[in-house]
């Protein structure tokens, strides 16, 4: 019975050294997936959520301020005609 034990001992060692083993060859690979992936992304020219916004912002008030240009260009034109703005 002793050696049995034994047998069993070392198989249940030796399977809890290769879940060790797993776990850390899962870990590097998400290390080196990451990495990867880290260095693809800066290679692109991708812009961050602040630069976007900030471009937004600037596109909401082009066109507002369009929309009001367009506005006084047809009150102008209304008035230099003498037709009634629409």
């Amino acid at each position: 019975m002793q050696s049995r034990n034994k047998i069993l001992d070392d198989l249940s060692q030796l399977m809890t050294n290769a879940m060790g083993v797993a776990q850390g060859a899962k870990t590097e690979a998400e290390t080196a997936m990451k990495g990867l992936m880290d260095r693809w992304l800066a290679d692109r020219d991708f812009v961050t959520r602040e630069e976007f916004d900030a471009v937004r912002t600037m596109a909401v008030k082009a066109r507002e301020e369009n929309a009001a240009l367009e506005a006084r260009i047809a009150a102008l034109e209304a008035a230099s005609t003498g037709k009634p703005t629409a």
